[in-house]
């Protein structure tokens, strides 16, 4: 069977799969399964196009990766073929612990498990069913290889995760000023003392990439509507969880009701590997699915966010600056207890507030370093003309509130 196959892909045209063995790991059931969640969530609700999958992302950033190591090649910097494989099968497979709707439902199906571990676990399982063949992936994915640049490629401020779902996501939405020249960025990257630098001379592509990140995040990620979107279906979840948890008969598919019905950690994935198949069946069509039934239950707030979903009546939204007052909340919240004859521990699912926040560049974690003609690593805000980057390392924190429209008119 040919596995060097050519995939024709949307934002960067024809992309290769470079070996066999990474052929037989997209063609893996738990990789497939990227296929049917959702990059982006909820944010079709706003943007129409935002249709792709953590399938095509993956895909993506194996692309990217791969042409970040040929030029690191090329750049006399040794990596041999287990290396080169390893860092491709780690991007591949970095977000292959997302549950449904990606990062909206995490907190929803599970309580204290996190994609990041589910991931690693997944990885590990794999490891096992193709006898230790991940080993080096595991490791430059867990940052314990020695040479820590693949890992920075993998997990940084500058990885090519970041690279291509800027690209991927700002192509999808329609959102062209979030659009980064990720070409640029990858042709100037290089290694100085094991770690991941970027050469001086790109230094205003580095701008434009993070003005584009604080850009999407506000413009997309953190638009108001999709807070709105998501923190319903977030609720409705979380609704249709209490009420099995509670004895309550809530339709829904064998495997969602299983995670819903259960409050599972960590250590349960580990000792029974039943539990991952169960997850591994599971995708947004659940929760989809899981909705439309939900939407004729008996439980009024179940089946009031339910249709509103379904119908795209979706919360208004209030954002603020500043905290968002109590007097306002206990306002809002007597009006949606008298508009929907619910209990005051009912108002939860009905109005909902928070706080969203936004940093570009986290100057305290791991930096982008730049190699300076005179042969000086530096963090990249400290460059003296672009006072800029320092600008975007600080966090805007904004806050929020929203409820059912029905209010709003009272």
């Amino acid at each position: 069977m040919n596995k060097k196959k050519i995939l024709n892909d949307p934002v960067y045209g024809f992309i290769t799969v470079p070996s066999d063995f990474l052929f037989d790991i997209i063609n893996h059931p738990y990789f497939q399964r990227l296929r049917r969640i959702k990059q982006l969530g909820l944010t079709e609700m706003v943007y129409p196009g935002a249709l792709h999958t953590r399938f095509h992302h993956a895909l993506g950033a194996m692309h990217l990766m791969d042409t970040a190591l040929q030029t690191l090649k090329s750049k006399n910097n040794e990596i041999n073929d287990k290396e080169l494989e390893a860092s491709l099968i780690a991007i591949l497979l970095h977000d292959i612990g997302h549950g449904p709707f990606s990062h909206a439902l995490e907190t929803a199906i599970f309580k204290n498990v996190h994609h990041e571990d589910l991931s690693l676990h997944i990885m590990q399982m794999l490891n096992e069913a193709f006898d230790g063949r991940l080993n080096l992936a595991i490791d430059i994915f867990k940052d314990k290889y020695e040479r820590r640049f693949f890992h920075q490629l993998v997990s940084s401020q500058l990885d090519v995760d970041r690279l291509d779902y800027l690209n991927r996501d700002s192509f999808y939405t329609g959102v062209y000023e979030g659009k980064i020249g990720a070409d640029r960025i990858i042709k100037m990257l290089d290694v100085a003392n094991d770690q991941l630098v970027v050469e001086e001379k790109a230094i205003y592509s580095i701008e434009n990439f993070l003005v584009s990140r604080r850009l999407m995040y506000w413009q997309v990620y953190l638009h108001k509507t999709v807070i709105s979107a998501e923190n319903m279906v977030l609720r409705v979840v979380q609704r249709a969880r209490e009420l099995m948890q509670q004895g309550v008969e809530v339709p829904a598919s064998p495997n969602l009701r299983f995670f819903l019905a259960s409050d599972l950690t960590m250590q349960d994935f580990k000792q029974d590997n039943s539990i991952l198949e169960r997850f591994v069946s599971l995708d947004d069509h659940d929760v989809w699915g899981g909705i439309k039934l939900w939407a004729a239950h008996p439980d009024k707030v179940l089946s009031f966010l339910s249709n509103s979903i379904l119908s795209r009546r979706l919360f208004k939204v209030i954002i603020s600056s500043k905290p968002i007052e109590e007097d306002m909340l206990l306002g809002i919240s007597e009006l949606v207890q008298e508009k929907f004859d619910v209990s005051e521990d009912e108002v939860k699912y009905l109005m909902i507030s928070g706080k969203i926040s936004n940093n570009a560049y986290d100057v305290e974690g791991q930096t982008i370093n730049m190699l300076t003609k005179s042969g000086y690593i530096v963090d990249v805000a400290d460059a003296s003309d672009l006072p800029s980057i320092r600008a975007l390392s600080t966090k805007v924190e904004k806050y929020y509130v929203c409820y059912p429209k029905e209010v709003a008119t009272l």
